[in-house]
């Protein structure tokens, strides 16, 4: 299935969540958060402002990006999970 975002919204998925800490201490399931890092799977057209004119989104596909903790809303596709998101709620673009 292929999901085309609308408007300013883009499509997310979360990264991995980390399994161990710095310091090398194992988590449990129960101690993980949910990462704030994903990657731009699709994006939506663009910002209508109120002139009409349509601002392109800042981020592309392929973009790993940061987030905040309680962007987006959770959606199931094809048996994988992803979040939707307004670009706003994107802090960062991680460059390699």
């Amino acid at each position: 299935m292929k999901i085309r975002p609308l408007a300013d919204k883009v499509l997310v998925q979360r990264l991995e969540a980390e399994t161990k800490t710095r310091g090398g201490i194992v988590l449990p399931d129960s101690a993980k958060e949910k990462p704030q890092r994903g990657k731009i799977i699709s994006v939506g057209d663009g910002k209508v402002l109120e002139d009409g004119t349509v601002r392109k989104l800042q981020v592309k596909k392929g973009d790993n990006v940061l987030f905040t903790s309680y962007a987006g809303t959770d959606v199931k596709i094809d048996g994988k999970e992803y979040l939707i998101m307004s670009e706003s709620d994107i802090m960062a673009v991680i460059e390699k």
